[in-house]
Parts: structure tokens; C-alpha cells; sequence
């Protein structure tokens, strides 16, 4: 009777896949759910693919995760809105720096499903910003300033005297 497959190509026998040599599962993910999904590789504690996840940032602003860095399934969504939030932030501080108004600051999470284990995690995210800059020295900003201030000049006043 034979209990196990070997791949003939690099003579791995599969039986003993994803466990000790005593045969017991090995834990790579502890905390996690040991269940396997039907129709998955493996159970979420077993994962390879999630304890070898990492996350990296491709912008050219100075935040976190510049290098690659894994972060568990269960701690990326937290993560990954923290690191968004820092894109935020950098946009209000240079805004205030150039004499600029952040418009609307957009933060997108995306999730994914882990196709080893079937787990859900937050893949990653993108910040998009819109900041609007006042050129002083410009005519037409000079001359939107005046027409303003015609405009709310007796806009309050108190008709009861």
C-alpha cells in the first residue's frame, strides 16, 4: 500500500509536508488558526506565504517601511492605515510650509485573499492628495485678493442701530 507521493523530479516525498520529523504540524504563524479551509494548502498557522509576506514602500517621501518589513496578517491592517496617515500628515506639513491648503487628502486600503490559506489581509494602501498653492506675487492672485475684500467689506453689519 502506498501512502505518500513523490515527485519524481526532485524526489520530495509530500506526505510529510508542512510537519516536524516527529509528524507533528509545524506552526509558522502561532496565534492562528489551525482550521484549513477546503480546498487550501494549508491552515492559516501553517502559512508560508503569510509568514514571508512583507510590505514596502515605493514612494519618494521620508516615511516607514522604506526597506521591505513583514507584518503579520492579523497587525497589517493597522499598519498599513498608520503608514497611509504619515502621507497625510507630510502633505499638511508641506503645505504649510509653501504657503499652500490641502484640498483633500484620499487613502485607499486594499485587501487581498492569501491563496495558500485562504486568509484576509490588508495588502497595502494609497494616499492621493490634492494641495493648492497661493503664488502672492501673481496679478490675478492679487487681484482675486481685492475683489474679496470688496466683496466681504459690509457683509456684517448690525441693522438694529
Amino acid at each position: 500500500m502506498v501512502n505518500s507521493i513523490t515527485n519524481m523530479t526532485t524526489g520530495y516525498d509530500y506526505s510529510n509536508y508542512g510537519k516536524n520529523p516527529e509528524g507533528s504540524t509545524i506552526i509558522k504563524n502561532p496565534g492562528e488558526s489551525t482550521e484549513k479551509v477546503p480546498g487550501r494548502k494549508s491552515s492559516p498557522a501553517e502559512c508560508e506565504t503569510c509568514k514571508n509576506r512583507k510590505y514596502q514602500d515605493g514612494s519618494d517621501e521620508m516615511v516607514s517601511y522604506k526597506s521591505a518589513t513583514h507584518i503579520s496578517p492579523g497587525a497589517s491592517a493597522s499598519a498599513v492605515r498608520a503608514h497611509e496617515q504619515e502621507h497625510v500628515s507630510n502633505a499638511y506639513k508641506k503645505a504649510a510650509l509653501n504657503n499652500g491648503e490641502v484640498i483633500s487628502a484620499n487613502v485607499s486600503i486594499h485587501t487581498s485573499v492569501c491563496p495558500e490559506c485562504g486568509r484576509s489581509y490588508v495588502s497595502g494602501g494609497e494616499t492621493s492628495t490634492q494641495i493648492k498653492y497661493y503664488n502672492e506675487e501673481n496679478p490675478y492672485q492679487q487681484d482675486k485678493k481685492a475683489t474679496d475684500g470688496i466683496k466681504y467689506i459690509g457683509m456684517n453689519i448690525d441693522a438694529a442701530c
